[in-house]
C-alpha cells in the first residue's frame, strides 16, 4: 500500500513539475532532465511513471480535466434548479481552465503545438465526457418540464461549443483579459444559453 501511495505521490509531483516547467519553458524546451531535477528524482524515476515527454504533457492536461469533471459533477448533484446548475457548470468549465493555466504566458495551442494531433484527440474525448455531465442535468430539466424536449447530449455539446471561445486554448490568459472580466462575460453567456433551452 505504501508503494502505491509513493508512486501516486511521485506521479503527481512529476505532473506538478510539468505545470511549472510548461509555464517557464514551454513544451519544446522542457526536458525529462528538467522534470527530474524539478522533482528531485533521477531521470530513470520519471520513466517509471511515464514513457515519454509527450505522455507527461498529455497526462498533465488529463489531470486538469479530471479535476474539472469532479467539480462539474459536484455542481450537477447540488439541490438547486437545473437552470442554475447549468449556469454554474458553464461558468466553472471556463473559469477552472482559466485558473489552471493563468500562470502560462502563451496560449495552450502555442505552448503544446508539438502535441497538436494527440491534444485534439484528447480534447474531443474530454468534451464528450463534459457533455455527458451536462446532458444528465438537461435530462433532469426536461423531465421537470423546464427545458425543451431536445436531445440532451446534443444540447450539452452545443452548450460546450458556445463557451469554447472563452477557453484558454487559442488565446493566452493575458489575451482573455482579467479574471473578473472573463467571469462576467461567461456568466452573461451562460444566462443567455440557459434561457434559450
Amino acid at each position: 500500500m505504501r508503494d502505491a501511495v509513493a508512486q501516486t505521490t511521485t506521479r503527481d509531483a512529476i505532473l506538478d513539475a510539468t505545470d511549472r516547467l510548461l509555464a517557464r519553458y514551454g513544451y519544446k524546451k522542457m526536458t525529462i532532465d528538467d522534470l527530474a531535477a524539478e522533482v528531485g528524482i533521477g531521470k530513470g524515476s520519471v520513466y517509471l511513471h511515464f514513457t515519454s515527454k509527450q505522455e507527461i504533457a498529455l497526462s498533465h492536461i488529463d489531470r486538469i480535466i479530471e479535476r474539472l469533471k469532479v467539480r462539474l459533477s459536484a455542481i450537477a448533484a447540488r439541490k438547486i434548479s437545473p437552470e442554475e446548475r447549468l449556469r454554474l457548470m458553464l461558468a466553472e468549465r471556463v473559469m477552472f481552465r482559466f485558473d489552471s493555466v493563468q500562470h502560462y504566458t502563451q496560449s495552450l495551442n502555442d505552448l503544446l503545438a508539438g502535441l497538436r494531433v494527440k491534444l485534439l484527440e484528447r480534447r474531443k474525448k474530454h468534451f464528450e465526457e463534459e457533455a455527458q455531465i451536462f446532458a444528465a442535468v438537461i435530462e433532469e430539466g426536461k423531465r421537470a418540464g423546464v427545458f425543451a424536449k431536445n436531445n440532451a447530449l446534443e444540447t450539452g455539446h452545443t452548450l460546450l461549443q458556445a463557451t469554447n471561445a472563452m477557453l484558454p486554448y487559442s488565446l493566452s490568459t493575458v489575451e482573455l483579459g482579467e479574471r473578473a472580466e472573463l467571469e462576467k462575460r461567461v456568466k452573461n453567456v451562460a444566462n443567455l444559453l440557459v434561457r434559450g433551452l
